[in-house]
């Protein structure tokens, strides 16, 4: 091939299907074919790059308005701890529940808790739900005459031939403030490992709650409280939760409020009745009143 037919190709190349006399026209000013396929190419590659940063951009709002929807604080993980993310990545599901959830076949989490199925994998609630975790102060730090500060651990000690053998309890409550709710109690012989299993036991134990409007003076369309009155027993405590009009607020005892939020309720009266002191009886109670929204 000759120097000219090389020239007329490369000017077909660079401006795409031409007339052969076109061609011969721009093969005599090689120079300019040259700065077009230049320019040609820059274009392009600025092209590309606008796009990528739009796709960066549009992550990042994503990100960042979904953030603000699930009004979640940013949590971020200690040196060595996963993500949700990358166990969410890394999760191989062992049942064939969590099989479905993952696949996408189950999309909504009261398609397992209407069928009553068993959830074996704490993975498949943080597939369905955006959940917030919270601890119950259920024990209480060292004071003097009893007046210690109450804290989410509760510690015990077994005393053996070697000494004292320290265990630490905690309860943990999760749920997504819009109908579901779940506890969870973990012990071991130091602090964040009994976390991590009341974390773990709060999201098998998840539960649907009924919501509604039942208070005679308030004929709203909110679902804020209580459908009726429930009654939950845990050992001698005993709760009561009697629907409240909107704006009432939570008339309960401060770890109630924490359950009772967690759920999505947002006004209602309550009483409290046996050894409230015992706080793990009466959360569990809570829970037993909430259970009861559910009786058709």
């Amino acid at each position: 091939m000759t120097e000219k037919n090389k020239e007329i190709k490369k000017t077909a190349e660079a401006h795409g299907t031409l007339s052969e006399e076109v061609a011969q026209e721009k093969a005599q000013s090689p120079e300019e074919v040259s700065t077009e396929m230049i320019k040609e190419e820059t274009e392009k590659e600025v092209a590309v790059e606008a796009e990528a940063k739009e796709e960066a951009v549009k992550e990042i709002v994503e990100k960042e308005t979904a953030a603000k929807e699930s009004g979640k604080p940013k949590k971020y993980a200690r040196r060595g701890e996963p993500t949700t993310e990358e166990i969410m990545a890394a999760w191989t599901p062992k049942t064939k529940l969590g099989l479905d959830v993952k696949s996408g076949k189950i999309k909504n989490i009261d398609e397992i808790l209407d069928g009553n199925k068993c959830i074996l994998e704490p993975q498949i609630v943080d597939k369905l739900l955006t959940l917030k975790i919270d601890l119950i102060a259920q024990g209480q730090a060292k004071g003097k005459f009893g007046g210690g500060k109450r804290r989410a651990w509760r510690q015990t000690q077994r005393i053996t031939k070697e000494g004292g053998v320290l265990t630490f309890s905690a309860m943990a409550v999760c749920g997504d403030e819009d109908g579901h709710i779940g506890i969870g109690k973990g012990r071991a012989r130091e602090t964040l490992p009994a976390r991590d299993k009341a974390t773990r036991k709060s999201k098998l134990n998840i539960m649907k709650v009924t919501r509604g409007c039942a208070a005679f003076d308030c004929n709203c369309p909110e679902n804020h409280t209580v459908p009726f009155e429930v009654n939950g027993k845990s050992g001698s405590v005993g709760v009561r939760l009697t629907p409240a009009p909107q704006g009432t607020g939570l008339v309960c005892a401060n770890e109630l409020k924490k359950v009772l939020r967690m759920a999505g309720v947002k006004d209602v009266y309550s009483r409290v009745s046996g050894k409230t002191r015992t706080t793990f009886n009466t959360v569990k109670a809570c829970i037993e009143a909430l259970r009861e929204t559910n009786r058709k």
